[in-house]
């Protein structure tokens, strides 16, 4: 493998193409000669969706410049604060496809293969590179092509990146099985749980659905003061990010120190057992998601993305709604009741109060509870067997990129 004297670090722009995309207007919508686009909601982690896509238009001279073809490496440049960067590499499947100024394209020169340039910019997502270069506008960071195409980028020989790929690759087929098999098993679960849900509600009672607002005691939003960027030390008060509940667990780390001189709100204090509703995000499919908060590093406040759900004991169980408010049947509900616009999806909390849940007795809810803990026992041992296998890997790609993450 290469020493790091036998990498040469360049800027990004140096090494490939870096353009952004065309910007959406009404004008396009309505111009002759429409043509389907990729946009943030395409790009997934390593993977481009084309099932979702939209048309615009574009001009002879337009599809010269924003043609994508197979190699090119599509970022989120106007994502959350955590998934700015995320990337993936077209196939020959982007043939005909052009793309929005949501992303950025980078063409990879002739002396960079797009699988290591894309083992770069996922090291980046990881270790933060793109966080601290991006901009943040209410709740959309921006990457910006400009500071994109800055970062010093580690360019080896191309028989080095070739091996650095293959190594790389090895690992990430068994983590790719591994996560197959635990989307395998979620989606079971979720399948299960719904039947059983289904079959078990309460047949006596006059609905089988009641409003989510008729079983809380409950609803309050938080505050999101102006916030220093890094989180809070270990005595220091913080305020959540949405993407502390987004991701279906609570994740305290993702949070912002509150400034000293403002006086914290104890009363919007996380404590566990929490049931916490993400009430916007830019990504709108992760809008309503929900978590159950099982540890907390205390002097953490919801912030106004947030919502706290307080469940009434005498009619409903948290662990009970966290099961129903993630099935799809709610989820239907969160997605036609989403206001705000494109790449930015709120829900209301009078909203909230009015998604319909099941009706259902206390004892039924504790067997799907407890149903839903068996379910979860195998999903956690394999998820643990998942991020052992990730820890490997990204000790591996450290060795192999020789501190690649690192910007200079």
């Amino acid at each position: 493998m290469p020493t790091e004297t036998e990498i040469r670090w360049l800027p990004v722009r140096e090494v490939g193409d870096v353009r952004m995309g065309k910007q959406l207007s009404p004008a396009s919508r309505e111009a002759a000669g429409q043509f389907p686009y990729l946009r943030v909601a395409n790009v997934l982690r390593g993977r481009i969706d084309y099932t979702d896509v939209k048309t615009m238009g574009f001009s002879a001279a337009e599809r010269e410049i924003y043609a994508l073809q197979s190699g090119d490496i599509l970022l989120n440049e106007g994502q959350s604060l955590d998934l700015v960067g995320r990337s993936a590499i077209c196939d020959e499947s982007a043939d005909g496809f052009f793309y929005q100024n949501t992303l950025i394209r980078f063409r990879p020169g002739s002396q960079l293969l797009s699988s290591y340039a894309q083992a770069i910019f996922e090291r980046w997502l990881e270790t933060g590179v793109f966080a601290a270069i991006a901009k943040q506008t209410t709740s959309i960071a921006h990457l910006g092509g400009e500071r994109f195409g800055s970062l010093k980028f580690p360019l080896p020989s191309i028989p080095d990146q070739r091996r650095i790929v293959e190594v790389i690759e090895a690992v990430s087929a068994q983590e790719r099985a591994i996560a197959a098999s635990i989307e395998k098993q979620r989606t079971a679960r979720k399948a299960i749980l719904s039947d059983v849900i289904e079959s078990a509600v309460d047949v006596s009672a006059k609905k089988r659905t009641v409003s989510l607002g008729s079983v809380l005691s409950g609803i309050e939003a938080g505050w999101s003061p102006s916030c220093d960027t890094e989180p809070p030390g270990i005595n220091e008060w913080g305020v959540v990010r949405v993407s502390a509940v987004s991701s279906g667990y609570f994740r305290p780390e993702e949070s912002k120190r509150l400034p000293r001189e403002l006086t914290p709100r104890q009363d919007l204090e996380i404590r566990p057992g929490d049931l916490i509703m993400a009430r916007a995000n830019g990504a709108r499919n992760l809008v309503g998601t929900v978590c159950l908060v099982g540890r907390s590093r205390g002097r953490l406040m919801l912030s106004d993305k947030t919502l706290r759900l307080t469940p009434d004991l005498k009619a409903v169980r948290a662990d009970f709604l966290l099961i129903a408010l993630s099935a799809d049947a709610v989820r239907v509900q969160i997605d036609s009741l989403l206001s705000g616009s494109t790449g930015q999806g709120n829900i209301s909390q009078t909203a909230v109060q009015e998604l319909m849940v099941p009706n259902m007795l206390l004892s039924k809810q504790r067997q799907i509870v407890e149903l839903a803990k068996v379910l979860d026992e195998q999903i956690r041992h394999d998820q643990e067997e998942l991020e052992k296998l990730r820890d490997l890997k990204h000790g591996l790609v450290a060795d192999l990129l020789v501190d690649a993450g690192s910007v200079r």
